[in-house]
């Protein structure tokens, strides 16, 4: 008990540190420090107090109070990113290759630009995308391709503009739909998927700075947790191009489940740990 009342003391002044140093520029006199301090210690999460959570590098705002992107959503995120990466150089080595030796400077120089053609065949899908972190930092590494914004609460369409205007993204490969899953795509398809949707248990007990102040809508998803993946599995084989790749994240309890969802719908299936070797990401791809 000594070592829990010892850890929530290190927590709060770490927290305490960062609200005073981010948002006040280390100024305890300023207005509202006081009354933000006792938002913290009522237990609602730093973030909301600040405003916004860092991921990869960006600055993803929380004005509508979407769910705030954790580290194991940053960590998968960045592998995604690699990987998209990776499969555009190999693409591009393989076009340069089956073009002739002759073109390889002129491919080399051409693919090297910020929008080259190969770009427009990459399509990239954050769905139940909440503040836009995934999808702001895809369309932050990866400058050859659209990436589309997926959300069903209306209110976070705002915060989702706000993360792309404010880490001066490039507005014109980002696009954002409002709608439940897929419909507001209409038949579109996507050459890679990326979900971080809601998948935990309803009898799951939570901490209270999530239970009483994240979005419900962003937790839970019918008894098991698995209401969504399952919609997402049943639609994927018509979303999602041959030859592309989802990753979705999934609880850990459930992940078997999850895993068995995507292969009745036709897929492979891989189930990926975090960064903390906890079974977080399911990856799927066609056969």
């Amino acid at each position: 008990m000594v070592y829990l009342r010892a850890r929530v003391c290190v927590m709060h002044s770490t927290y305490q540190r960062w609200l005073l140093e981010e948002k006040y520029a280390g100024d305890q006199n300023a207005l509202g420090y006081q009354e933000d301090l006792a938002r913290l210690y009522e237990g609602e999460p730093v973030a909301y107090v600040i405003g916004f959570q860092p991921f990869l590098g960006l600055k993803i705002h929380l004005d509508s109070r979407p769910l705030i992107p954790r580290p194991e959503t940053e960590w998968w995120t960045e592998q995604l990113a690699s990987t998209i990466q990776d499969v555009q150089q190999k693409a591009v080595e393989e076009r340069t290759e089956r073009d002739g030796a002759s073109q390889s400077n002129f491919l080399a120089e051409k693919y090297a630009a910020p929008k080259p053609p190969f770009a427009a065949q990459t399509t990239i899908l954050d769905l139940c995308a909440g503040s836009g972190a995934i999808g702001c930092a895809l369309l932050s590494k990866i400058p050859n391709a659209d990436v589309y914004f997926g959300e069903i609460d209306p209110a976070h369409e705002a915060t989702i503009q706000k993360n792309i205007r404010e880490n001066n993204l490039d507005t014109a490969r980002a696009h954002i739909k409002i709608g439940d899953l897929f419909t507001p795509f209409k038949k579109q398809q996507f050459d890679f998927i990326a979900a971080n949707p809601p998948y935990i248990p309803r009898n799951r007990v939570l901490e209270k700075s999530v239970s009483e102040y994240e979005p419900s809508l962003a937790l839970f998803s019918e008894d098991d947790g698995l209401g969504l993946i399952r919609r997402i599995a049943k639609e994927l084989p018509h979303r999602l191009n041959k030859g592309g790749a989802a990753w979705i994240e999934c609880d850990y309890t459930t992940i078997e489940a999850g895993k068995g969802l995507f292969e009745d719908a036709g897929f492979t299936a891989e189930i990926c740990s975090d960064q903390y070797q906890v079974p977080r990401i399911l990856m799927v791809s066609f056969p």
